[in-house]
């Protein structure tokens, strides 16, 4: 899978975490920033991301603030993209399986090392399963 990342200053240490992650895992992973803790502002980062990611509808995104919420409500104004907020693997598998997600959202703040590795694997591994959600997913 190819994954672009970004987060903001709150939530730029984990970012650096999640990409060793992902590397780790196998997948192809672009930084979109920030490069620094300095403050930024997140739907600056947002935006950026959801643009890459709607270039190809194989490309995913990952979303870190502090507490995710900031970066999954400017994500998901975005037409074509499905954020979702997950602080913990059960929702980021059905957030796969039933909605489709295509941008996950982290809360620095919210999630260890630990817990991100187990909700990235699961948001991985996941599979859109179609039928009775793809009408639902198409009134997005």
């Amino acid at each position: 899978m190819k994954f672009f990342i970004a987060s903001d200053h709150a939530g730029f240490e984990l970012k650096s975490r999640v990409i060793e992650m992902l590397h780790q895992m196998g997948h192809e992973v672009e930084d979109l920033g920030p490069q620094d803790s300095n403050r930024v502002d997140y739907p600056d980062f947002a935006n950026l991301l959801c643009e890459n990611v709607l270039k190809n509808d194989k490309n995913f995104g990952i979303l870190i603030c502090g507490s995710g919420i900031g970066m999954s409500i400017a994500a998901n104004r975005h037409k074509g993209i499905r954020a979702a907020l997950c602080h913990e693997p059960y929702s980021a598998a059905l957030s796969r399986a039933h909605n489709d997600a295509n941008v996950l959202c982290l809360g620095a703040r919210v999630v260890g090392d630990g817990l991100v590795e187990w909700i990235l694997k699961s948001f991985c591994d996941g599979v859109f399963e179609g039928g009775r959600h793809s009408a639902r997913v198409e009134k997005l």
